[in-house]
């Protein structure tokens, strides 16, 4: 018992350490609030489910550029704009190609270190891109004995050109006002094919 109580104000004066460093850095962290960011990412997007009996897999990628604006400490809002730089293909039938597409989104962030942040973002995106049968899914096609299960998905992609878009993400201050930015999520689920396209990126951001 008498080391118990001894052990008391030692832990208190522990405890009080810890809250004194820890508000001082809460409030050495500058604030985010009023600032403006823009973005150059990288993206790869991880097409799921296309078609609604071939349920296919494939991959392509785009690059944006974001800017966005801290309308609190905790809270920003941003708009995205990028295009596509690789396609997908899908059994060398069908090649997917996302054009353009643009986003809006509102989100939350929350820094974990002095430098790093975690956020969710919710959103909308509109999306324009094509679905083409290949040389080979054509040649498929046009044989009456061996009709391509792709032929049907040969029009816009998606064909539902608005979705809800999401992303989870984190930032790594690495020079002053300048991140490195690692995020997944969903793009877009197009409702006429069935995909379901996930979007992950890598990439910089400035702050000022």
């Amino acid at each position: 018992m008498n080391m118990l109580l001894r052990d008391i104000p030692t832990a208190a004066l522990l405890m009080a350490a810890l809250l004194a460093t820890t508000t001082a850095i809460a409030q050495d962290k500058k604030s985010r609030e009023g600032m403006t960011y823009v973005g150059l990412l990288a993206t790869a997007l991880n097409h799921r489910s296309v078609g609604q009996n071939t349920l296919e897999t494939t991959m392509s990628s785009t690059g944006s550029m974001v800017l966005g604006t801290h309308i609190s400490d905790h809270f920003h809002v941003e708009i995205r704009a990028g295009a596509g730089t690789t396609t997908g293909e899908i059994d060398n039938e069908l090649e997917l190609d996302i054009e353009y597409f643009a986003s809006w989104y509102i989100g939350g962030h929350y820094p974990v270190t002095d430098y790093a942040n975690i956020y969710a973002q919710f959103g909308f995106s509109h999306i324009e891109g094509v679905a083409t049968l290949t040389p080979l899914g054509k040649a498929r096609e046009a044989d009456p004995d061996d009709r391509s299960p792709y032929a049907s998905l040969a029009n816009e992609y998606p064909d539902s050109s608005f979705s809800v878009s999401w992303l989870l993400g984190l930032d790594f201050e690495v020079v002053e006002n300048g991140f490195i930015v690692l995020e997944g999520g969903r793009l877009f689920e197009d409702t006429e094919t069935g995909a379901n396209t996930f979007q992950f990126s890598t990439g910089f951001k400035y702050e000022f």
